[in-house]
């Protein structure tokens, strides 16, 4: 068994964590979300489209609201104004005083990130409505300009075994400063998980892809996103029973990553 390996002490949340994040938004009801708990689940990234999920994280927060994490943003909202308006919506939406993570979704090339954004951001916080502040983003060179200098204590982004990237634009800017790292898309979009043309080797699972994230020391946690309760057990009981990859399966799993990146003729550009 690798508790240790599904723990972690983020000192950027100042929370530990749970290092397999639950995405509410992708078909698990409250049900799902009662089973994470007890296994130890404790970071939800909810939208308000989850709605069903809703009860369960009422009744969590009102169990035990310090140890839960739920990060959530509004939508839209990338100016000073829609973002205070989105978090008071979020916060009357989930019945609570304040919200552990606001970030600011699907930070682009083109995306604003202006004063007026920031400002809002780091009013919130010092507020007490928000935690901690953060975004989603898939523009690694712009991740790695706001991760070495910007008030953000997590970034949201893309890496798996295809899209390793983020090894070369982003992780060497977290020497200079640490904000939480939490990486999404690891199954990319479910297309590591298809056998590519050409390999002969091993397919790798769901729990392989969550692995290879949660073993770079640059990653605080990776979010996953089941469709049903028997993905979401799988993941969890695979996390549990196998902990990190070794140098073998890192190698494999590398070469595996590129040959799909390789043979896709979608997300061409960057690695």
């Amino acid at each position: 068994m690798h508790d240790d390996f599904l723990y972690k002490e983020v000192s950027a949340l100042g929370r530990r964590v749970f290092r397999l994040g639950l995405a509410t938004n992708y078909g698990v009801d409250a049900g799902d979300v009662e089973w994470a708990l007890d296994q130890g689940g404790n970071y939800f990234f909810w939208t308000s489209r989850a709605r069903k999920v809703v009860p369960a994280l009422k009744k969590a927060m009102q169990r035990d609201r310090e140890s839960l994490i739920i990060a959530t943003g509004p939508t839209p909202g990338f100016y000073g104004g829609g973002i205070k308006r989105g978090c008071d919506r979020l916060l009357k939406k989930l019945g609570t005083d304040y919200i552990d993570i606001l970030q600011i979704f699907w930070l682009g090339r083109t995306a604003a990130w202006t004063p007026s954004t920031i400002d809002a951001l780091v009013s919130l916080k010092e507020s007490g409505k928000v935690r901690a502040i953060g975004i989603s983003i898939h523009d690694r060179k712009r991740a790695g300009r706001l991760a070495a200098d910007s008030p953000l204590d997590m970034l949201m982004v893309r890496y798996n075994a295809a899209h390793t990237g983020a090894e070369k634009d982003i992780f060497p800017s977290l020497a200079k400063r640490r904000p939480a790292i939490v990486a999404y898309t690891a199954t990319r979009w479910r297309g590591l998980l298809k056998r590519p043309k050409g390999w002969e080797g091993p397919v790798m699972t769901a729990a392989d892809c969550y692995r290879f994230c949660l073993s770079s020391p640059h990653v605080d946690l990776v979010l996953t996103g089941p469709k049903n309760r028997q993905e979401l057990e799988e993941n969890v009981n695979e996390l549990r029973k196998k902990g990190p990859l070794s140098q073998e399966e890192d190698s494999w799993i590398r070469h595996y990553g590129k040959i799909v990146h390789q043979n896709s003729s979608r997300f061409t550009f960057g690695f």
